[in-house]
């Protein structure tokens, strides 16, 4: 449940970082973005395979 909880602060944070890129034009905010959407991913991935791994666990 810990790395659900920080997939739901990363992509708070990336939330402030995409507004101020596609409002503002910051372009340092479009590096963020995308390197938060890249830990987004990673940490989906993460939470996909724990989610697989207890589900067949169960059976």
């Amino acid at each position: 449940m810990s790395k659900f909880a920080k997939l739901k602060e990363v992509v708070a944070t990336a939330e402030t970082d995409a507004e101020k890129f596609y409002k503002a034009g910051n372009g340092a905010a479009g590096t963020r973005l995308r390197k938060a959407l890249q830990e987004i991913k990673t940490l989906a991935q993460e939470i996909r395979t724990e989610v697989t791994e207890k589900k067949n666990a169960a059976k």
